[in-house]
């Protein structure tokens, strides 16, 4: 996945949070299914849809740990 293709659904992002995505080898499409899922993982659920899993899963936990890191050191993580 290229840098226009991560900042294109997650917006500016510091290099290493692309450096771990990337070793996912998701797709763009997994990305944004896995953003999706990060931002409104309740509103999936009511609409029926399956958790995530695989690498959409694996991405949503990058996400999850990029927003961590980023309330507790500040900087750019997911989605700044």
């Amino acid at each position: 996945m290229t840098l226009d293709e991560i900042t294109s659904v997650l917006g500016p992002v510091d290099s290493s949070l692309v450096a771990e995505i990337n070793r996912t080898g998701a797709s763009a499409a997994e990305l944004a299914e896995a953003w999706a899922w990060f931002n409104a993982d309740e509103a999936l659920v009511n609409e029926g849809r399956s958790l995530p899993s695989g690498r959409v899963a694996e991405l949503v936990g990058i996400l999850e740990v990029a927003e961590l890191a980023e309330d507790t050191y500040g900087g750019k993580g997911a989605g700044s």
